[in-house]
């Protein structure tokens, strides 16, 4: 029987009693003494100020350490209760009467929180567009909404306020760049923006990735040094990425079916959905996937890691099968700037992939058959870079430097340093000469690199280009 905070105490103790009733290992006094201790800590805990389905299972968790079967019962009942119970308020940490630290509900509802930010990114991006046009919009993607995304883990983790300052500085830099550098192509169309300043294209993804990772310093709650706060945030990212993307495709299902329901009553509603809902609604899901994130964290938990291996063996026969062909036909030299640029594509995919595997592997685990797999996928992953690079280089020298060919250029060159040394921890991890540890601590260690580059990008590759 799984635990129900609908139940009352009893209701729930008689089901931990059940359960407990069915083990062999005790009798009926020991249960009786076991109970006796539960409903202790229980009063103890609701006497604190918390429910008493809550009470009840943090009582059978510390229970836990006085008997493994107890252990046993919170291990196999806790995880639906702490998701039912997470939707309410959240949860911030207080202490009983004993001292110890205990979860106590939010005054602050989370979801309203995270919904009021996300209607505030869409009012911002909507007034933007209006105001100075949707090329604008486009260039200043992260500047207009990842702000709010800040205000969520401001609001959550409390930074110091020295990191809030620092990082609102980072926006403002970077918005002056974006909006002061004589970019070419000012047209009042992206499209046009983006076929005529490859520089304004490259900058604009070099803000959103800087400005990702700098609004990562204020979840880190200003400790961006340490790793663990690193490896907490690439797996807020991961799972982020998961939950936005079935929001967008229930998102567009959605906005599919009414744009067809009201056709049949021949009334065109695609304007509206076009230029208001869609962009509204994915600068607004932003905010809904962050709350969803840690909503949800047991569940996403199970859903992330699972998508990561069952598309990284997928990936590394994609990846084989790539370097078996370009090894038979050698034509990436010749190759379009389009080619090249999916490759790139591939090689980040390759990168995420083994970033967010480490992120969800448990450290204690000894290696197995999936760490196995990913020294495949890296190897494959090196070759794939290497050629890239030998292609690069090739049509560097042909038709001379620009910048769309020198930020390829010098992002493969900072993938295959990382995919190097990520490849020759992985083997010693996998033969037992290296511990887990260093192999996460190069991942997250490595965040830096990527912030430079992306930085470099918005400010330097401008001027360098001529702004062209």
């Amino acid at each position: 029987m799984s635990t129900d905070p609908t139940q009352s105490l009893d209701e729930l103790i008689a089901s931990w009693r059940d359960w407990m009733e069915r083990r062999d290992a005790l009798s009926t006094a020991d249960i009786d003494e076991l109970e006796s201790h539960l409903r202790d800590r229980v009063d103890a805990l609701a006497g604190a100020g918390l429910a008493d389905d809550e009470a009840f299972l943090i009582g059978v968790k510390r229970l836990g350490s006085m008997d493994e079967l107890s252990r046993e019962y919170a291990v196999e009942h806790s995880g639906r209760l702490w998701k039912q119970l997470v939707l309410d308020d959240g949860a911030a940490e207080g202490a009983d009467a004993t001292g110890a630290t205990i979860p106590v509900r939010l005054r602050a509802n989370g979801l309203a929180v995270a919904l009021a930010l996300g209607v505030g990114a869409g009012v911002a991006l909507k007034a933007t567009e209006l105001l100075a046009g949707p090329d604008v919009v486009f260039r200043n993607i992260a500047v207009i909404v990842l702000p709010f995304l800040a205000a969520w883990f401001a609001w959550r983790r409390r930074p110091p306020v020295a990191t809030l300052i620092g990082v609102a500085a980072a926006f403002v830099l970077v918005g002056l760049a974006l909006n002061l550098y004589p970019f070419d192509g000012g047209s009042s169309t992206v499209t046009v923006a983006m076929q005529d300043s490859a520089t304004a294209v490259l900058a604009t993804i070099g803000s959103v990735v800087a400005l990702w990772l700098v609004t990562g310093i204020v979840d880190a709650g200003g400790a961006w040094r340490s790793d663990r706060t690193r490896m907490d945030f690439i797996r807020f990212s991961g799972e982020w990425l998961v939950y936005y993307v079935l929001i967008a495709i229930v998102g567009g299902a959605l906005s599919g079916l009414t744009v067809a329901v009201f056709a049949s009553i021949q009334v065109d509603v695609m304007p509206f959905v076009g230029e208001w809902v869609l962009p509204c609604g994915a600068a607004g899901a932003v905010l809904v996937a962050a709350w969803l994130v840690g909503a949800k964290q047991r569940v996403i938990e199970n859903i992330a890691p699972v998508l990561t291996k069952v598309f990284t063996p997928l990936f590394t026969l994609m990846m084989l099968a790539l370097v078996v062909a370009a090894v038979l036909q050698w034509n990436l030299v010749d190759g379009s700037r389009e080619l090249l640029i999916a490759f790139d594509l591939v090689l980040v995919v390759a990168v995420g992939l083994l970033v967010y595997a480490v992120s969800a592997r448990e450290p204690a685990l000894p290696p197995g058959w999936f760490d196995r797999l990913q020294v495949v996928m890296l190897a494959a992953a090196l070759v794939v870079d290497v050629i890239v690079l030998a292609a690069m280089l090739a049509r560097t020298g042909e038709f001379g430097f620009s910048a769309n060919k020198t930020a390829s250029l010098g992002l493969n060159l900072i993938l295959l340093a990382n995919l190097a040394w990520a490849a020759w921890l992985q083997v010693g991890f996998v033969r037992r000469r290296v511990p887990f540890g260093r192999v996460e601590r190069w991942q997250t260690g490595y965040l830096p690199v990527y912030l430079g580059w992306a930085a470099i990008l918005v400010f330097l590759f401008p001027p360098v280009f001529g702004f062209a």
